[in-house]
């Protein structure tokens, strides 16, 4: 447009006045445009699309990395001032670390693992751990090697331990703050001040499997495939849990027509993977086996709803064999795997990434034949992803809490009833098992109202505000190659 024009200037009266007309028309469609314009940024603030600036303020100082980074520090010492009691000795006196309610995997395995002796994981002492897990133990323990006295020394192996696990909870805390998108960072703080996640954090390793997984699916949703991959396949190579989110992420890609960025992270997976496990298979391979043939031969263990039935002599159920426990475990993750696929073909919407790996690894938790109280490590960022919504994570976390202090007062129960020495703080079997239901039936709710969300899109939060997903790198606004039926007509729940 002309300078002319845009002043409003004609050669004759009639035409300033049609021009006077044009330009308040024009100024009224303009501002009819720019409240649109405004009410859809107001829209894509996020939830409830009702938010003011200072809120909106709140939010953006909240997801700030420097605030991020803060939280995650602040649950490392709080996660490490819960263990001070064990510190300073109940973790030499049997019930004590129970009463205490600080017992750790890390310290008695520094001696039950033959490291305090100096044995070598996997070639001296069979592991029951991935390989990852074992070279940082060993690393742990050739850091503190000059410590004269084995207490002492199991202290220490202990305390550089959890300074490098305290590393992986501030990763963790921002590869899900990535994942959640910008609008949507500060639900980040959601895993940093996890009561569950805190109480758990240095109970064993997985806080190393958690950060690395979470990197992965940063990785991803920042259209990084192979960098995925890589980060995937050593947290397989750390804990095994985290194979199971290759099924949603191929479901996805199936569906958007993706599939050759699933290759290039399933590809990158399996050669990370096999980088840091061929050598110990070479070298050590009946003590690199012990992880998986101790992983298949064992029983129902604690916090399993198996243990629950086998407690109960539930016929079948609770009666089994460890093989026949194996194929019915197996089976029903099976089935519910199955399951998702359906969910992600029939959707009316595709699903978003972070909403399918927390179904998938709940599936894996729910069968299970252990559920120990620190795989909620596991399940926090993936819970905060798929369904930020302060209730049913409030509610979900009051379940992991109380079963978090109900497995260690019922295994001072145990311990009393096989010594001739009285121990208090324990419960009976049956406060245990309220506390097991209540973790599983929990866990069970979110998956339901998981799947709702699912098939009524528009009830997603994260999708409120017209995004699709913000963790679904290339899968994000793709289009659908492949679904169970023919897309419905409405465009706002087209993908």
């Amino acid at each position: 447009m002309s300078e002319r024009t845009r002043r409003g200037e004609s050669g004759s009266p009639q035409a300033g006045r049609a021009q006077s007309g044009r330009s308040k028309s024009g100024s009224g469609q303009a501002r009819s445009a720019q409240a649109r314009s405004a009410q859809s940024r107001s829209a894509q603030s996020g939830p409830g699309s009702k938010r003011s600036p200072a809120i909106g303020t709140w939010a953006a100082l909240a997801g700030s990395t420097s605030v991020l980074v803060a939280a995650g520090l602040i649950a490392d010492g709080l996660a490490f001032y819960a263990k001070e009691a064990c510190r300073a000795g109940a973790w030499n006196y049997g019930a004590e670390q129970y009463q205490a309610h600080c017992y750790s995997d890390i310290y008695p395995l520094y001696f039950n693992e033959g490291l305090s002796a100096g044995k070598v994981p996997y070639l001296d002492h069979h592991v029951e751990y991935p390989v990852i897990i074992g070279m940082v133990m060993q690393g742990a323990a050739w850091l503190v090697r000059s410590i004269s006295n084995q207490y002492s020394r199991g202290l220490q192996f202990f305390d550089v331990t959890v300074a490098l696990l305290a590393v992986f909870l501030v990763i963790g805390v921002l590869a899900t703050a990535y994942c959640a998108g910008p609008a949507r960072r500060w639900t980040a703080l959601l895993v940093a001040f996890s009561p569950a996640l805190i109480l758990s954090a240095f109970i064993n390793w997985d806080l190393i499997a958690m950060g690395l997984t979470m990197a992965a699916l940063a990785a991803w949703a920042a259209k990084r495939p192979v960098l995925a991959g890589v980060l995937l396949g050593l947290a397989v190579a750390t804990k095994f849990y985290p194979v199971v989110l290759l099924w949603p992420l191929f479901l996805l890609c199936l569906r958007a027509g993706k599939l050759r960025s699933f290759w290039q992270t399933a590809g990158a997976g399996a050669v990370a993977w096999l980088v840091v496990n061929v050598p110990f298979i070479i070298v050590a391979p009946s003590g690199w086996a012990t992880f998986y043939l101790y992983s298949s031969q064992r029983g129902a263990d604690w916090g399993c709803i198996w243990y629950f039935f086998q407690y109960l002599h539930w016929p079948v159920l609770g009666t089994s064999s460890v093989s026949t426990l194996n194929l019915l475990s197996t089976g029903l993750f099976v089935l519910t795997c199955a399951a998702i696929a359906v969910l992600v073909m029939a959707a009316p919407r595709r699903p978003r990434l972070a909403q399918l790996a927390f179904l998938t690894m709940a599936a894996f938790l729910l069968f299970n034949k252990v559920w120990s109280p620190q795989y909620v490590v596991w399940m926090v960022p993936l819970v905060v992803l798929a369904r930020p919504k302060l209730i049913g994570y409030l509610l979900w976390q009051a379940a992991e809490v109380c079963y978090f202090f109900a497995i260690w007062a019922y295994l001072i129960t145990v311990i009393d009833a096989s010594s001739d020495v009285h121990f208090v703080g324990g419960i009976s079997a049956a406060l245990y098992f309220c506390a097991l239901l209540a973790r599983f039936g929990t866990v069970l709710l979110l998956c339901g109202l998981v799947v709702w969300e699912c098939l009524r899109p528009n009830r997603d939060v994260v999708r409120t505000a017209s995004v699709d997903d913000p963790a679904g790198g290339v899968l994000a606004g793709a289009p659908d190659k492949l679904r169970l039926w023919p897309a419905p007509a409405s465009p706002r729940l087209a993908c």
